[in-house]
């Protein structure tokens, strides 16, 4: 890795409502990277849970890990606990994953490479979901399907992924002013960045070396949720007055896949769950 990228200091927002289950190993990933984060911010909005106790007992166990715990409490929402993470952020490149995000060990170091190059302004990377089977081949046909996407969009537009991008702060200086509130809730907010990101030629890189961990969990929504899920797409393009019919692939791909993989999830979670058996027992 050359100079100019060991020096891009990488901060990591992670936004989190109600998120106990998955807070510890989200922070534990962040912390053992190959190359440290500047700082790992945690943006706690409005839990009602032990999110923010775990975060503020992590501080204590790695007093040596720049772990930081925000508090958004104006209100409710991703959109805007996202904003206070990232206008918090003092880094030169903003990495934002989810609570449930398991970043590789190597990812801090991969996103500094992928902003090697000056003109990248914004990156993201595949997911692999670790609470599904065959793990390693669902990242392979992750990172193949958004291959494809880029295809289709024939490069005009490329989609950061809300659990595991990044982008300069001077990317997120221009575009801030302009993100869209979503108070309705109806959109996907990543690829809201995606399309201001466009609007002002600021490139977006996939870098198949950054992978972060994800769950699965959106795959225990109800068909009706998960439609409802899938179709923020579609209502994130109509927002934006984007009518390129190559961009719903991304739909079809998801609903095609929403029974076969819930099946494939609820037979793992159940192997998962059986006992481990001794002898002939």
């Amino acid at each position: 890795m050359n100079d100019a990228a060991v020096q891009l200091r990488v901060s990591i927002v992670i936004p989190a409502y109600n998120e106990e289950s998955v807070i510890r190993q989200c922070l534990i990933a962040a912390i053992y990277q190959s190359v440290p984060a500047h700082e790992i911010i945690v943006v706690d909005n409005l839990s009602k849970d032990r999110t923010a106790e775990i975060v503020r007992q992590m501080q204590l166990e790695y007093p040596e890990s720049p772990i930081i715990l925000l508090s958004q409490d104006r209100e409710q929402g991703l959109i805007p606990t996202r904003n206070f993470g990232l206008d918090s952020a003092t880094g030169d490149i903003l990495g934002r994953i989810d609570a449930d995000s398991i970043v590789e060990p190597d990812w801090v170091e991969q996103v500094q490479k992928a902003f090697a190059d000056p003109s990248v302004q914004a990156a993201t990377g595949p997911v692999v979901y670790y609470d599904m089977p065959m793990r390693r081949f669902g990242l392979k046909a992750d990172d193949k399907m958004r291959q494809l996407m880029l295809k289709l969009a024939k490069h005009q537009y490329h989609f950061l992924f809300g659990s595991n991008m990044a982008l300069r702060a001077t990317a997120w200086e221009t575009i801030r002013p302009e993100t869209c509130r979503d108070e309705k809730d109806e959109m996907h907010e990543d690829i809201d960045l995606s399309l201001h990101l466009a609007d002002h030629e600021l490139p977006v890189r996939y870098w198949p070396q950054m992978v972060s961990g994800m769950s699965a969990r959106r795959l225990e929504d109800s068909p009706r949720d998960y439609r409802y899920y899938v179709t923020r797409f579609d209502r994130t393009y109509k927002a934006h007055n984007v009518k390129k019919m190559a961009l719903k692939a991304p739909m079809v791909v998801f609903f095609s896949v929403y029974f076969p993989a819930k099946l494939l999830r609820a037979i793992h979670t159940v192997n998962t769950a059986q006992p481990v058996r001794r002898g002939g027992q």
